[in-house]
């Protein structure tokens, strides 16, 4: 940063000192004074006065150059545009290489600064539509996250606001008021930020409810409540960095009590699942249906992994995952038992059935034979 101001501070010195040289040089009207002649005619030495220059140009260039500067940076152009800022930066700094208090030297500045001028400002120009794009996508992106959470629907008037300071800007940088543009677009973009903060606040409580949570932390969930009823309050009043302090507190309590529901469910829900697993081992299930068992099995330890690495929410599903192939496995188990006892008992009738006419045929045999 250092280097980027000593263009502006050697050139204040340089207007400073042809200021005090052009005040010290006498009027061209004044007389001169009489010169002493010595004895051998010697002929006295005048000092040259430097002529006047136009410190005014100067001035004016180095201010037109600082603006335009100024210009770039806000608008990010030595983000957008690297090596073509250093170039300028390069020239511009080269500038304050020019001390010397005259004429030639100070059209030379002054030359020099017009065309930094002209080149902060064209590549101003350039980055533009580049900032003006990056800023839509931004806004974009934020409103388009709202609008899928559905939190909107509840309170549509908020997003219209917000979609009026939107256009708002783009109207303004339509009309090339770029400075007010640029403040109204983050405005709008803050504006759907704390809308969004609102809308994950929603979508946690719901999933609270949803969920049964509420009595894995209770004391939570209701400070939680008591604090959105503040962050709301606040917003109403046009108190945002209140409301945003309070949004996010209750944020944060409620992503709490989910993280203490999901720890309770999967701890509950591996119990169940370690059950039925251990009731399919006692029945034999693991010979029976290998295959369903093993896939159960799988299941069962990546929910065991989650559980260890403290990823409840995914621990939970798996283990409800685990505990339903377990019992599909049980139950084809008790059908296929029931199936081979069905034909062993048929079996065991046609072999009954068999004996009976065998028995019978034997008498028929035996009263023929008398």
């Amino acid at each position: 940063m250092k280097k980027y101001l000593f263009p502006i501070f050697t050139l204040l010195a340089l207007v400073a000192l042809i200021g005090v040289s052009c005040k010290s040089a006498p009027p061209p009207s004044e007389e001169a004074p009489p010169v002493e002649v010595s004895t051998v005619e010697e002929v006295p030495q005048v000092e040259e006065v430097p002529p006047e220059v136009d410190t005014d140009a100067l001035e004016a260039s180095m201010n037109r150059a600082e603006e335009t500067r100024k210009q770039a940076i806000d608008f990010e152009s030595p983000s957008y545009f690297p090596s073509e800022w250093e170039t300028i930066e390069d020239q511009y700094n080269a500038i304050g290489e020019l001390l010397k208090p005259t004429e030639s030297e100070v059209q030379e500045a002054v030359t020099s600064l017009n065309s930094a001028a002209d080149a902060y400002y064209e590549l101003f120009m350039k980055t533009l539509p580049l900032y003006a794009q990056a800023r839509e996508d931004e806004i974009t992106a934020a409103r388009d996250e709202l609008v899928s959470t559905g939190f909107t629907r509840i309170l549509p008037e908020y997003l219209r606001i917000a979609d009026e300071m939107a256009l708002t800007a783009l109207a303004q940088f339509e009309a090339k008021e770029y400075y007010t543009a640029r403040d109204t677009a983050a405005a709008a973009l803050s504006e759907y930020e704390t809308l969004l903060l609102g809308a994950r606040i929603h979508l946690a409580r719901q999933e609270i409810v949803d969920r049964g949570f509420i009595e894995f932390d209770q004391e939570n969930f209701e400070k939680a409540d008591e604090v959105t009823q503040t962050a709301m309050k606040r917003y109403e009043a046009g108190n945002k960095e209140g409301a945003i302090s309070s949004a996010e507190e209750a944020l944060l309590r409620y992503n709490v009590v989910l993280t203490n529901g999901w720890i309770a469910y999967a701890a509950s829900q591996r119990a169940s699942a370690i059950a039925e697993r251990e009731l399919a081992l006692l029945n034999k299930v693991n010979i029976a249906v290998r295959d369903i068992f093993r896939e159960a099995d799988t299941i069962f330890n990546e929910a065991e992994e989650n559980f260890i690495s403290e990823r409840f929410d995914n621990a939970a599903i798996l283990f409800t995952e685990a505990e339903i192939f377990f019992a599909i496995a049980g139950q084809e188990t008790e059908t296929r038992r029931q199936r081979a006892m069905e034909t062993i008992r048929l079996a065991e009738e046609k072999i009954e059935e068999s004996i009976e006419t065998a028995a019978e045929a034997e008498i028929i045999i035996e009263g023929v034979s008398r």
